[in-house]
């Protein structure tokens, strides 16, 4: 399997989503324990929750777990938040601290960069050239990284999680004007909370990529799962009603990000 996947939109507006994907290796399978043959950290079916929503948008995927190698980590293996709980490049515990490998089957440093080689490269690959493509046209580009979590962890973070957890890395990743046009809609929502740069201000592909003088814009929106599964637990099944009330506030934030790239505002950073 391909570790990632691209629809080439003809739009400013570049969706990267690196936690979607569920593939792993029948010999990584095997190594798992019970606990992480669940893949209970997985951001589930954030691609269908996001299709269709704005026409001409550039999709990457990647089709790979994140307990295969987490594409959304620095591969130097540098902590996003130091000091506070949370995991790594390639996981060896769960969002609850847990053990997720059996014993002695953990990947060690030389194992990580393989997977690092094999899988994380291609995405950011495959990211950084719709990133270059879709500037070349426009001038800019906005890369909108899509993520979800249950919305109860205590190891990362305390009490529940708002609905939308939006990401700038305060304020370094993208023009203020990026912000507001997500986070205006997700205030508005008159049935979810929202947050801007909370406990998660957005992963390593927000803080890498997002460079508003290079003309590069990026934002990440970590979304409660409970604002469209039926459940925060096994078998992790899609609600259509939830789903369907959430999708028009994400649809939002889209367009006004499209319209904003394409306004000329943003050529200058």
């Amino acid at each position: 399997m391909s570790p990632v996947e691209v629809i080439a939109g003809d739009g400013p507006v570049i969706l990267g989503q690196p936690h979607g994907g569920t593939y792993v290796p029948d010999a990584l399978f095997a190594r798992l324990n019970s606990l992480g043959r669940g893949l209970s950290d997985t951001d589930w079916h954030i691609a269908p929750l996001y299709d269709g929503l704005l026409q001409g948008a550039t999709v990457v995927r990647a089709t790979f777990h994140r307990y295969v190698i987490d594409a959304n980590r620095d591969p130097a293996g540098v902590s996003l938040y130091p000091g506070a709980n949370t995991t790594g490049l390639c996981p060896t515990t769960d969002f609850d601290g847990r053990l997720i490998w059996k014993d002695g089957q953990q990947p060690g440093a030389e194992e990580t960069a393989q997977r690092a080689a094999t899988y994380h490269a291609p995405y950011h690959a495959a990211l950084s050239a719709e990133i270059d493509r879709v500037k070349a046209r426009y001038g800019v580009a906005i890369v909108y990284d899509c993520h979800s979590i249950r919305s109860t962890i205590p190891f990362l973070f305390p009490g529940v999680l708002p609905v939308y957890s939006i990401g700038t890395n305060d304020g370094k990743t993208c023009a203020a004007s990026v912000s507001d046009a997500v986070s205006i809609p997700c205030f508005a929502d008159p049935k979810n909370d929202g947050v801007l740069n909370g406990r998660f201000k957005g992963g390593w592909t927000t803080r890498h990529y997002g460079q508003p003088a290079q003309g590069v814009h990026a934002i990440q929106m970590e979304l409660a799962q409970r604002a469209y599964l039926t459940d925060e637990t096994a078998p992790w099944a899609l609600d259509p009603a939830k789903s369907t009330a959430l999708r028009p506030t994400l649809a939002e934030c889209l367009r006004r990000l499209e319209l904003l790239a394409r306004s000329g505002r943003l050529s200058d950073g």
